[in-house]
């Protein structure tokens, strides 16, 4: 008797074991992923800081203002923050001399060897961009020109690709002018291929200067 006692005791044991291996996981899924409006599905990374994913190769992907920074950087430099081109521009988002004293920084070299300069005078230069265009950006935000969808973040970009005048010209042209930098990037695949990202939190600020 006390033997088959012990011998179902033991089946018990075995099966409220194996049923603990399969306990669901979907807490630990939805913390991951969020489905935009859009049917989307976004990777959320744990932190949104960049700091915390230094020897990440791949840039940061999803909408958040974070992912369009780091998707720019790397099309710019590969996130390079010591990059100097043939042409002369540096840092991560290959910035060029003049433009950097149009938002307050004089020395190229302490620019090119300080990290967070280069995200401030990111940020900034935004902010001056923003500014600039937009009238642009509330007149054709979501239409269609040229086969792209006009978005706030693909303008931004354009505009960091070649000034705010270029991105102007693409609209007064109706997006007939074909305007590309003089490594042959196009005005038309900075707007689409930075459609879509969270920018609406950056100010337009006239003559926005680095701190």
């Amino acid at each position: 008797m006390i033997q088959k006692s012990i011998f179902y005791t033991s089946i018990l044991l075995i099966v409220a074991f194996i049923s603990l291996g399969f306990k669901p996981y979907d807490s630990q899924i939805n913390q991951r992923f969020d489905m935009g409006s859009d049917d989307e599905a976004l990777y959320i990374f744990p932190s949104k800081q960049n700091t915390d994913y230094t020897y990440l190769n791949a840039p940061f992907t999803g909408k958040f203002f974070v992912g369009y920074k780091e998707a720019i950087g790397f099309k710019e430099s590969q996130n390079k923050y010591h990059k100097v081109n043939s042409l002369g521009y540096m840092g991560k988002y290959q910035f060029g001399v003049e433009t950097l004293k149009s938002i307050g920084i004089s020395d190229s070299v302490h620019f090119l060897n300080n990290p967070r300069l280069q995200e401030k005078a990111f940020v900034t230069l935004l902010s001056r961009n923003k500014f600039i265009l937009q009238s642009y950006i509330e007149k054709y935000e979501g239409k269609v020109i040229s086969n792209i969808k006009i978005t706030e973040s693909g303008i931004l970009a354009a505009a960091h690709l070649g000034g705010a005048g270029s991105v102007i010209k693409f609209f007064k042209s109706n997006g007939e002018r074909y305007l590309k930098d003089q490594y042959g990037t196009s005005i038309r695949s900075y707007l689409r291929e930075f459609a879509g990202y969270e920018t609406k939190r950056i100010p337009a600020i006239k003559n926005a200067r680095v701190k």
